[in-house]
Order: structure tokens, then C-alpha cells, then sequence
């Protein structure tokens, strides 16, 4: 699979301790767009953030909540991503999803060998 050129980038924002069905969300998030042959998806844990809610949530050891911020970062088609999005109104109780345009420079799979 070769992906270049306008693609679309979904942004899951939600705090590390959402669930969803008993495991995390952003495992669920990542099996999910697996199962749909989304290009990819990359988790990255914050240090502190704050949303909605307003609650500062800390990735700190002293810190009472370890409810660290959370991204989920998807990249593909605009067609791919927006099947996605149904699911993720679903799952996602309380965060935001952004999509913004994108230029894919080089994504490159092929025959069960990655690079």
C-alpha cells in the first residue's frame, strides 16, 4: 500500500483512564482503526493537559490522579477516516476529535514487509 499526497489527520483527544468495554480507550481506539486497514495510529501521553471539563489532569508520580492526558493520532483518506468517526462517537464519552488536512509524504507497505 502507498499513500502520498492530501490525506486527513484525526486527533482523539480524552484523559488515560477512559474505558471502553473494560479496556482502555486508546487500545480500543488503536484495535478498532486496525480492524477498519486504517493507514495508522499512534498513542502519545501527555504531561498535563485540560479539556471540557476544565480538569487539569498530570502525568506526575507525587500527583494524587494519574488520569494523564491522551492523543490518539490517525492518518488516511478522507473517505477511511470519516468511517471511523461513527465508532468513535460511540466510544468516546467525554474528549474532542479534530480532523485537519494533511500532505502524506511517504507511507509504504508491501507484502507483509515494513519500512
Amino acid at each position: 500500500m502507498k499513500l502520498e499526497g492530501k490525506a486527513k489527520l484525526l486527533r482523539i483527544h480524552f484523559g488515560e483512564d477512559d474505558k471502553w468495554k473494560g479496556q482502555p480507550l486508546y487500545k480500543a481506539i488503536v484495535e478498532k482503526c486496525r480492524e477498519l486497514d486504517l493507514a495508522g495510529a499512534t498513542v502519545y501521553r501527555g504531561i498535563e493537559g485540560y479539556g471540557a471539563s476544565t480538569l487539569i489532569r498530570r502525568s506526575h508520580l507525587l500527583s494524587i490522579s494519574h488520569d494523564a492526558p491522551v492523543m490518539v493520532s490517525v492518518v488516511d483518506s478522507e473517505e477511511k477516516i470519516r468511517t471511523l468517526i461513527p465508532l468513535l462517537d460511540e466510544m468516546v464519552g467525554e474528549g474532542l476529535i479534530a480532523m485537519s488536512d494533511v500532505e502524506v509524504i511517504r507511507y509504504v507497505h508491501q507484502d507483509g514487509v515494513r519500512s
